[in-house]
């Protein structure tokens, strides 16, 4: 099913970490129109683009809170608790990463410190294709509503019941009925019923993700640039096969082009694995799916653990399981990675509901420069100082020459003026 790949040289790492390549060609062209057609026909827009790449007529851009109501109250009373149990572990992860106020006297007289002020206008986009994400809403607006923003519009084609059970859960402050690329323009320009938001965030297809970008080339902030879903996993002659190929084909299954990506030492982990998929693939409903994402994947041997690391941190994983002996030594060394799962007993997929840390991650390697979404990814931090007239005199000595160095006269003579005729 799988080619196994047996030690490489480092000079192919590179090679070996590449995604699969989308095509793009005709997306932006796409993308623009529909930005232009919003910018102009507002509403109306949204209601023929709807109709235009869903076929889907719809008689208002916004949920009914009647509407919402009778879509929630249809959510099965046990999946119910199973969200609140996600929703209370999220929200108290995210709620420690408040930011505590310290003040710092950076000199005699000088006070710095830093204060977090939210984004007031977000906007949450949630797919409506195979699988309805209503999991991504509580990653989003949990740490959304913490933050204190003040607006969260969400987006979503989707009619799933747990969908508006959890939007209401979350405090979301409006649902619209737009998808697709219409609906990040919708966010990104503002219409008549949308409101214009400062930063959108949410997993989509390829014109959702070309459109977050284009909105991001217009000022608007996004989350993080995005790609397909992928997961890579560490394995040693510890790991169980069962367990291995069970996390693996949790990603398959997102779509086909998702990536899965296994590094060990033990060939016959490797191989076990293979068998444990042939095995468990079999009987999962989106099994056509997952067969298509085996294909862009890759299953690699290397002689160490020092190989390992060195090829995972250069594939840089949205999602990276250390299923191998003492994992926290592993993951003292890795340096790229969105959310690293320890051990045995700890799958992707709790991370992907339920454990409290948020499923929101770079992908495509952008792991070696980006942060998952947390606390921080909806607030702004503003820098306060407060300055005497000692500890201006003080500062003096470091800031007039600093200024007339760089040519800035001006600046010097800012300092110099409260100097000279301080209060």
């Amino acid at each position: 099913m799988i080619p196994l790949i047996k030690f490489p040289s480092r000079l192919d790492y590179s090679g070996l970490c590449e995604r699969p390549q989308i095509e793009s060609s005709l997306i932006g062209n796409l993308v623009e129109r529909i930005f232009e057609k919003v910018k102009t026909e507002k509403d109306e827009a949204l209601f023929s683009l709807t109709y235009e790449f869903e076929k889907r007529k719809i008689d208002a851009i916004l949920y009914t809170e009647k509407e919402i109501n009778a879509y929630s109250e249809a959510t099965d009373e046990n999946l119910k608790k199973a969200i609140q149990i996600a929703y209370d572990n999220i929200y108290k992860f995210h709620e420690a990463q408040i930011l505590v106020e310290k003040r710092i006297e950076t000199s005699p007289g000088v006070v710095c410190w830093q204060k977090s002020s939210p984004i007031e206008k977000v906007g949450i986009y949630i797919p409506g294709g195979t699988a309805p994400l209503f999991s991504t809403i509580l990653m989003l607006a949990i740490p959304a509503k913490i933050a204190g923003c003040t607006e969260i519009v969400l987006c979503t084609p989707g009619t799933h019941p747990a969908i508006f059970y959890t939007a209401k859960l979350c405090g979301i402050t409006k649902m619209c009925k737009i998808g697709g690329a219409q609906a990040i323009a919708a966010l990104a320009l503002g219409t008549l019923t949308i409101p214009k938001v400062y930063k959108i965030f949410g997993p989509g297809n390829q014109y959702v993700t070309a459109a977050k970008m284009y909105a991001n080339s217009l000022g608007v902030a996004i989350d993080m640039p995005a790609g397909p879903s992928e997961v890579a996993i560490y394995a040693d002659e510890t790991s169980n096969p069962r367990f291995v190929a069970s996390d693996l084909l949790s990603q398959a299954e997102h779509g086909i082009d998702s990536q899965v990506f296994l590094v060990s030492t033990s060939e016959f982990l490797i191989n076990e694995t293979i068998h444990e998929l042939e095995n468990q693939l079999i009987n999962l409903p989106r099994k056509e799916l997952a067969k298509k994402a085996i294909l862009n994947s890759k299953f690699i041997l290397v002689k160490n653990s020092e190989d390992a690391i060195d090829l995972l941190n250069e594939y840089a994983a949205e999602h990276l399981i250390l299923a191998c002996d003492e994992p926290e030594k592993i993951a003292d060394k890795m340096i790229n990675a969105g959310s690293i799962f320890l051990g045995h007993f700890t799958p992707e997929s709790a991370g992907d509901y339920a454990s409290g840390t948020n499923h929101t991650l770079p992908t495509n390697g952008h792991a070696r420069a980006y942060s998952g979404v947390n606390l921080d990814s909806f607030c702004k931090k503003i820098t306060l100082q407060s300055i005497s007239k000692s500890g201006l005199e003080i500062l003096s000595h470091s800031i007039i020459p600093m200024a007339e160095a760089e040519s800035l006269q001006a600046h010097a003579n800012a300092v110099k003026v409260r100097l000279e005729n301080g209060l």
